[in-house]
């Protein structure tokens, strides 16, 4: 199964949805990381930013088969 699979099943709404609260999540990762000094979630700044990349992936392909 692709990575991608899981978010491809997923409505427009419910990707940009996903997209905005992994965005907060990034966000807030990276500032308890830069200010508060915490490194125990350092490891999940990869994984989120896969998935963001992952849901405009799909996006982007869902608006090119409107186009179409």
């Amino acid at each position: 199964m692709s990575a991608a699979k899981k978010w491809r099943d997923l409505s427009v709404e419910e990707l940009k949805e996903t997209y905005l609260t992994l965005s907060k999540d990034l966000f807030h990762i990276k500032n308890e990381v830069k200010y508060m000094q915490k490194i125990e979630q350092l490891h999940k700044l990869k994984s989120i930013k896969k998935d963001r990349a992952r849901v405009l992936t799909v996006l982007r392909e869902k608006a090119q088969v409107k186009e179409i």
